[in-house]
């Protein structure tokens, strides 16, 4: 399968130097590169303060749980997203990674540090793809294809298929995510790099959205537009990709193309196309992307929701295994909580004014 040769050579630095990005809307917008050793780098573009609108339309939210859209109807998920678009204003400019974290990046992160991640630790456990699994069997007892295991993190998170450096880091928590933002920070800050009054941190809901959409004021399904057959060539979806070593996709509602890749893809793979407005690559599909805001099931906010007892972090964005209408711009979930990890779950960084504080519980 394209991407998923055993001996492609992994892909550790995206980008050369500092230069200018115009995107759609007539901005320029200036990306920056930060060197984190090793011949690994990481970029992120700078995003200027701007409104858009946060949320779904009961449309928008038909159409997911229809035939295109294939989410499961009758359930609450779509109303996470609130009854309405709302708007929203992004007060202060920030910087957002152009991708994902990748394994590269995040390895640096661990072998500098040593850092242990929360699957790694004693009695550590993350959510991963069952190899055994053959089906959902809906017509008898239903089987899901994920399952909890020990000994499997983001070292290992046991895909049917090689890992490569490029791919998004998996199998990390809110609490992992966290750690390699204060250690950036802390090694940016020694080197007199970091920017007064800034840290690099994981995104607020808000900025994550008004990211995700690239600009656009109006509240479209996705960062394109509301068509998903517009999405070809610039996504990673359930689509028309048979799993590793069988005949078989994943079932359940999907693209009617192939992406390439059954699993995860590696981070712009897609390239000026898996770009939107900003110039931000896997911006819906993917991975999930872990937030800094707590889940409200009743919306997202303008401003950071900090978590307080029972904290369940928010995910955003949708991922490889989702069906089309699990991968809009709205889309919002809560983790189990900071400690929480998954094969499907990743984050991308942001380097703004400090936001929250980091909770003592798990």
């Amino acid at each position: 399968m394209h991407g998923q040769d055993a001996h492609a050579t992994p892909v550790l630095t995206v980008v050369v130097a500092l230069f200018f990005v115009g995107i759609a809307s007539g901005q320029t917008l200036k990306s920056k590169l930060v060197d984190l050793g090793g011949g690994v780098s990481l970029e992120l573009v700078e995003l200027t303060p701007g409104e858009f609108l946060m949320g779904s339309t009961l449309e928008e939210k038909a159409w997911a749980t229809g035939i295109e859209g294939g989410a499961a109807p009758g359930t609450n998920r779509e109303s996470f997203e609130g009854e309405a678009p709302r708007l929203m204003r992004i007060k202060d400019g920030f910087a957002i990674g152009r991708t994902e974290v990748t394994m590269a990046q995040f390895r640096r992160f661990v072998e500098e540090s040593g850092y242990v991640s929360d699957a790694e630790k004693l009695g550590g456990r993350t959510q991963c793809f069952d190899r055994e699994w053959r089906g959902y069997r809906f017509g008898s007892t239903l089987v899901q294809p994920w399952k909890e295991m020990e000994g499997k993190s983001w070292r290992d998170p046991n895909f049917p298929h090689p890992l490569r450096e490029d791919f998004p880091v998996v199998c990390v928590s809110w609490n992992d995510a966290r750690a390699f933002c204060e250690w950036l920070t802390a090694r940016e800050g020694a080197a007199g790099r970091l920017p007064a009054g800034l840290e690099y941190r994981l995104p607020t809901e808000a900025e994550w959205e008004y990211a995700c959409r690239g600009g656009s004021k109006e509240s479209h399904y996705f960062w394109w537009g509301n068509e998903i057959e517009e999405g070809e060539g610039r996504l990673n979806i359930s689509a028309i990709d048979f799993l590793p070593g069988r005949n078989k996709t994943w079932p359940l509602a999907k693209v009617p193309w192939s992406d390439g890749f059954a699993f995860v893809s590696p981070v712009d793979h897609y390239g000026e196309r898996g770009r939107n407005g900003f110039g931000l690559a896997d911006m819906c599909g993917g991975v999930w992307e872990i937030v800094l805001d707590h889940f409200d099931p009743t919306g997202g906010h303008e401003e950071l929701n900090p978590a307080g007892e029972n904290p369940r972090p928010v995910c955003r964005g949708g991922n490889y295994f989702d069906v089309p209408g699990n991968a809009r711009c709205a889309v919002r979930l809560g983790l189990r909580g900071p400690a929480y990890s998954d094969s499907r779950d990743g984050f991308r960084i942001a380097l703004g004014k400090p936001r929250g504080k980091k909770p003592d519980t798990n």
